[in-house]
């Protein structure tokens, strides 16, 4: 009886190492990838996903005890990087220099999320998937993705099949937006609004900016990731927004007390999680952490999303990704397109206000 429950415990202080080791190694490939490409190519969190996806397709069989520990480590260690997370980003970086962005950043939040949704429900895509697709594509990729699934309460291969979508399109807008912008002959500061706003992930906006600096011989140029840190914190308040929708859906479909009033529906399911990388965003703004720390946190952060999604990956079988996967792909194409006209559109439209 007693080796029984040791081989259950070993299991999952196996999967949670196994996922952690994955999430690192993960990471540590980037400063690969930037001295053989001169970028990232693939973010450490996606390269986990896939690394933990063909070992569980390739392994015949995991125990039950195992896919525990690999649950643990999608949701613990999700929660606390997305906590980390918070404690990089800033309420005052809405005032900064990204601040003429706003208009755009906010309108194409809305936009991301009603193509994703009407779209997602015309092609049979779950709700869930369609809102970690639009919100994937108009904050910050994985990083959004993490953190709207757990308040949304998605399953594993939601995550993975909205990641895949995310990451697919982030590529593809990494590497040509800068010379698409040069061909187009755009100001500096109309390549920050459209890179800023219409491609994905934080380190993809620095690899675009890289190599847009070196097509204008202007390394000091950082327009892009100034727009991206405004479009970032938007997160904290798209967060809110959807655990007031999942409240307020609680209550109504009867999951809640019915003398119950939304705020208290709200502070009855309102993510703890949520809370922390709030009041993190709030220590933040008011100069709590050095240069330093915020770094640290930043990679932290990277590493334990690194090691949940790799948590994610042990439960998603190829077979589900080519049966249920392409449609989730397709709609990450539909939202990638309808955001990044957006923002093209804006750039020239408003070129004098832009400058």
């Amino acid at each position: 009886m007693n080796e029984n429950k040791s081989s259950v415990k070993w299991a999952k202080v196996l999967a949670i190492v196994l996922c952690v080791v994955i999430g690192v190694l993960a990471n540590m490939s980037t400063d690969l990838q930037k001295a053989w490409f001169g970028r990232t190519v693939i973010g450490g969190p996606m390269l986990a996903l896939l690394v933990s996806m063909i070992v569980c397709n390739i392994v015949p069989s995991i125990s039950k005890e195992f896919k525990e520990g690999t649950t643990y480590c999608s949701k613990q260690f999700l929660n606390w990087g997305i906590i980390a997370t918070g404690g990089t980003l800033s309420f005052a970086a809405i005032l900064g220099t990204g601040v003429k962005a706003l208009p755009l950043i906010i309108f194409n939040i809305l936009l991301s999320f009603t193509i994703a949704l009407i779209a997602g429900k015309k092609i049979g895509v779950t709700e869930n998937t369609s809102v970690l697709v639009g919100g994937g594509t108009c904050i910050c990729g994985g990083t959004a993705i993490a953190t709207l699934s757990r308040i949304i309460k998605a399953k594993e291969e939601e995550i993975a099949f909205a990641m895949a979508a995310i990451f697919l399109f982030d590529t593809l807008a990494a590497f040509s937006y800068p010379y698409l912008i040069e061909a187009l002959n755009f100001t500096p500061n109309q390549f920050a609004f459209v890179a800023g706003t219409a491609i994905n992930d934080t380190s993809s906006v620095a690899g675009a900016q890289a190599t847009y600096q070196g097509m204008i011989g202007d390394p000091s140029f950082q327009g892009a990731l100034n727009v991206k840190l405004v479009r970032t914190t938007m997160l904290i308040f798209v967060a809110i927004a959807w655990t007031v929708i999942m409240a307020t859906r609680a209550k109504k479909n009867g999951e809640a007390a019915q003398n119950d009033s939304i705020l208290a529906v709200v502070k009855k399911t309102f993510p703890m999680f949520i809370l922390w990388f709030v009041v993190m965003a709030g220590l933040n703004t008011f100069g709590f952490f050095s240069a330093t720390g915020i770094s640290l946190l930043g990679k932290l952060g990277k590493y334990l999303f690194a090691a949940a999604l790799a948590g994610v990956g042990f439960k998603i079988k190829f077979k589900a990704v080519f049966s249920k996967g392409l449609k989730p792909i397709a709609l990450g194409g539909i939202t990638w397109i309808c955001v990044a006209i957006s923002s093209y559109a804006f750039a020239f439209l408003f070129a004098n206000y832009i400058g």
